[in-house]
């Protein structure tokens, strides 16, 4: 075994959770290897956010995450928090800005996080090898042994942070998965998640026209509620709203969306009878609604050509009770393709939630996607990367 070949720390993968664990480890004195099968390191950082990164948000708590285990997540995020990462960012210069709901963006460019992690590793002395595929990982005499397309490499210590299955198109691959099972770890089963959702094809050829369109509502289901944007497309619903109850909806499950959020519709259409009697309902839609909204709602639901005085309460409490509650039956959603994050992952209840590491076996470590934690839209699995980065990073070179 060439001295070349050998680390204290090899980490696979070079994306959010890799590439700040790794420079973390190098500072404290680790000899450190980051190996990633990519041309170019973070690249899902790269195309977050809109290439600005929403890189945390400054109301990251535990509850903002799902897991098998809801407890897992809080001793690393309690030990390095949205303020210690954007402490990082400050200190390398980066302008930044909070756009809603905590959420905060690069002023420039994505690359500002990718460049700002790149720098640290080389500060310290970690190595980042792109264009490296792993083919085999072995262990034997307290020694990891990583056989790549560019050659072996040895470690005590072997961090797994490949992330999950999610956007393929960038390069996400099952191989966390696969080296999990490998040493004995339970997979608990995995799915896409915030993730636009697909309608049956008469629905969706219904509202197809909307694609583009807007609105504000409160998105809701027996587990969850999200007071966010929906956004039609060609395919179906996205937008935050949508993306955000993605990630607790179940096949075959429907939800509600309340249309017109903390108005009070039955009254305000009784208000517009009163006040506008010779209104046609299709038009008191449309003092909420874009026309084009409105009109293929009326007819979805049926409504009838009347004006508002010919509309009885029974017939506007029934429209009312629709705009609050719009019943959403999705065919499914886009899947891993357009996915942000892959739920489930590898099983917290074999890991240690202090240092991120194996309890089945000595000197191996999940961080990062791959763990089955997974957060809300809006910077909670970055913090989440960088969280369980910096756990996994105080506990190397310990053995």
């Amino acid at each position: 075994m060439s001295e070349a070949a050998k680390f204290d720390v090899i980490i696979i993968g070079a994306g959010a959770a890799g590439l700040h664990c790794a420079w973390q480890a190098a500072a404290r004195g680790l000899k450190v290897i980051v190996i990633d099968h990519a041309k170019q390191a973070g690249k899902k950082i790269l195309i977050s956010g809109g290439g600005r990164c929403n890189f945390t948000n400054m109301y990251a708590s535990p509850e903002n995450y799902l897991s098998n285990n809801p407890h897992f997540c809080k001793s690393a995020l309690s030990r390095y928090t949205q303020w210690d990462f954007i402490a990082l960012v400050e200190k390398h210069g980066i302008a930044y800005h909070e756009k809603t709901l905590g959420q905060l963006f690069c002023d420039h460019s994505a690359k500002d996080i990718v460049r700002m992690l790149l720098d640290e590793c080389a500060q310290y002395g970690a190595r980042v090898q792109l264009r490296t595929e792993v083919t085999a990982v072995s262990h034997n005499a307290d020694v990891y042994s990583v056989t790549t397309s560019q050659g072996s490499l040895h470690a005590p210590e072997l961090v797994v942070a490949c992330g999950g299955l999610s956007m393929p198109k960038l390069g996400a691959t099952p191989l966390g998965y696969q080296l999990a099972e490998q040493f004995g770890h339970r997979i608990l089963p995995v799915r896409a998640g915030l993730v636009p959702f697909t309608l049956h094809e008469q629905t969706k050829q219904a509202y197809s026209e909307l694609s583009g369109l807007a609105l504000d509502v409160v998105a809701s289901n027996a587990r969850a509620s999200f007071k966010e944007a929906m956004l039609f497309t060609h395919r179906g619903l996205s937008g935050p709203a949508m993306l955000q109850l993605s990630s607790y909806w179940l096949p075959g499950e429907a939800f509600t969306v309340d249309l017109l959020p903390g108005s009070d519709a039955l009254h305000e259409l009784q208000q517009l009878r009163h006040d506008k009697p010779k209104q046609g309902l299709k038009t008191a839609l449309q003092s909420w609604f874009p026309k084009r909204f409105a009109l293929t709602l009326a007819a979805q639901h049926g409504w009838p050509e009347k004006n508002l005085a010919d509309c009885s309460n029974e017939l506007l409490a029934q429209v009312a009770e629709q705009l609050h509650a719009w019943h959403v039956q999705p065919n499914g959603t886009e899947g891993y393709r357009t996915a942000e994050v892959t739920l489930g992952g590898v099983d917290t209840d074999q890991l240690s939630s202090k240092t991120m590491a194996s309890k089945l076996q000595t000197g191996l470590y999940f961080i990062g996607e791959v763990v089955d934690v997974t957060g809300w839209l809006g910077g909670y699995n970055f913090q989440w990367a960088w969280a369980s980065a910096h756990a996994c990073a105080e506990a190397l070179g310990h053995q």
